[in-house]
């Protein structure tokens, strides 16, 4: 938090020499800070939860067999295919039509809440991509590499532990950065079902003040997160491909 408030320091001063409304920004700046940190954890937390999700699913897209491929495609089809906005809202209102049911097992507490909600959506959601992501780094490798796994008497889960994902992890990494930038683009949608996260914020300064300055501000926060995690990913690619041997 104190690097944000940094941040926002710094973000003030740059409002005062572009000559912007410095008045409205000294108002709201600190509840901006805020919408900026409620966005980074509703991303970093879905986005970490989502790989943790996706790894079985790409998995069972591969070595499932019939039953559990399809499962899986069936999963990654519906909500890749349908609007994150839509599911959003399924979520968010469609638990309050099951309060009672949702009682009984003790998670009301839980979808209640719009921030678990929106949590629990994107996760839902960047699991989808993710899986496909890593299902195409799986399918690129040479049969080869897994046999050649077998042979050294590894069982499949350490052929795919130590061999397999891996690679798969260091093709995908970019595409995977990708669905990282448009998670933080798309949380924006967090806001339609009350959650204070930057966009949350900026129509609350919008509905008090009326000045269209404060969505430029929030357009370039969005953008300075997005340069951040890719000038990141970029170091982090460098980093794992010098290191891993890719077959292609």
């Amino acid at each position: 938090m104190e690097l944000l408030h940094a941040i926002g320091d710094g973000f003030l001063s740059v409002v005062g020499h572009l000559g912007l409304n410095t008045e409205l920004m000294e108002r709201y700046g600190p509840r901006f800070l805020d919408g900026v940190w409620v966005t980074l954890k509703l991303v970093g937390i879905s986005v970490f939860l989502g790989a943790l999700l996706a790894l079985p699913l790409a998995v069972a897209r591969v070595e499932g067999g019939k039953f559990l491929s399809r499962l899986a495609f069936g999963y990654s089809y519906f909500f890749r295919g349908t609007p994150l906005l839509a599911q959003t809202f399924l979520v968010y209102y469609g638990a309050g039509q099951f309060r009672e049911q949702l009682t009984d097992i003790g998670l009301w507490w839980f979808f209640r809440d719009a921030f678990n909600c929106a949590v629990f959506t994107f996760t839902l959601n960047t699991a989808a991509y993710q899986s496909e992501i890593l299902r195409g780094g799986i399918q690129s490798l040479p049969a080869g590499q897994v046999e050649a796994a077998f042979s050294l008497g590894l069982s499949r889960f350490l052929a795919y532990r130590k061999v397999v994902l891996p690679q798969a992890i260091a093709i995908g990494l970019r595409p995977l950065g990708n669905e990282l930038i448009l998670m933080i683009k798309s949380s924006a949608i967090a806001s339609v079902i009350t959650v204070y996260d930057l966009m949350g914020v900026t129509r609350l300064a919008f509905s008090r003040s009326y000045d269209m300055e404060v969505y430029l501000w929030a357009a370039v926060l969005y953008l300075l997160m997005v340069e951040v995690v890719r000038r990141v990913w970029d170091v982090l690619e460098r980093r794992l491909n010098r290191h891993l041997l890719i077959s292609r």
